[in-house]
């Protein structure tokens, strides 16, 4: 092949095209047209192969027919093909992609998860923001002990929208809050953001890092360290909402007990 050719062939291997077809494409685009016996010779093929390669390049538009057998040629098409051929499987991989979101259930239903539990670490700011992702998976009420001071002074601009979404897919949370002036403009909007809270005492009961218990999953957030745990484990996760049940029961009482004496005030 011309060494003038290679950057072009080094373009259209990068297409995921086969070497073979993309020494056929060139061959012929250079010649316009010719025979099979030609365009073999001078791909340095033999004809079987070079059938098959064409045919295949017939299937992509980049070259017709022309005139039947004995004289039947092959006729290089126009470049732009290449567009429309990445246009195609560009449409072909949006399907593809819906239809992989759509089973990604069903094939997690059936993925043989080994008993130990995995664990994986996020870091830096974007990490904290992927472990939140990860909670918009949940299929059940989000147990939740959490600082939202320190939720919204490491992330500012995330979570208002975080809270619009996590309402919007229906996933409710219930979470043990401290009673500071942030902690209870959170619980004001508890209703039109799918939350339950339970306000303690800030002075003897301030979380950190935050923990998030839902499916099977304990999820940890720690602000200090910039650092973000999931641990995926079903019987540590059911050890935790175990506890969190307990904690729950006593959060909901000091709540009672501070919203008393607020009133007697």
């Amino acid at each position: 092949m011309n060494n003038s050719l290679l950057p072009l062939k080094e373009f259209l291997l990068s297409l995921d095209l086969p070497e073979k077809e993309v020494n056929v494409y060139l061959v012929l685009l250079t010649m316009g047209k010719g025979t099979v016996s030609e365009i073999t010779r001078q791909a340095g093929l033999n004809r079987t192969t070079g059938y098959d390669i064409l045919n295949k390049l017939i299937d992509y538009g980049l070259v017709s027919i022309s005139g039947k057998e004995p004289k039947q040629e092959y006729v290089a098409e126009s470049p732009d093909n290449i567009i429309k051929l990445l246009e195609e499987r560009k449409k072909r991989t949006q399907v593809l992609l819906k239809q992989a979101k759509q089973k990604l259930p069903e094939l997690k239903s059936i993925h043989n998860v080994s008993d130990r539990p995995r664990v994986r670490f996020y870091e830096g700011k974007q990490g904290l923001e992927d472990v939140y992702e990860d909670t918009l998976t949940a299929k059940e009420t989000i147990r939740a002990y959490a600082t939202v001071d320190d939720m919204h002074a490491a992330l500012p601009d995330y979570f208002p929208k975080y809270y619009q979404r996590r309402a919007k897919k229906h996933i409710n949370i219930r979470a043990i809050i401290p009673s500071t002036d942030i902690g209870q403009e959170r619980a004001s909007k508890d209703k039109e953001e799918a939350r339950e809270t339970a306000l303690i005492p800030p002075d003897k009961y301030y979380f950190s890092p935050e923990i998030n218990i839902y499916d099977n999953k304990v999820m940890i957030a720690s602000w200090r360290e910039k650092l973000g745990i999931i641990i995926e484990s079903a019987e540590i996760a059911d050890a935790m909402k175990k506890i969190y049940e307990l904690a729950w029961a006593e959060a909901k009482r000091l709540d009672e007990i501070q919203r008393n004496d607020e009133t007697s005030k």
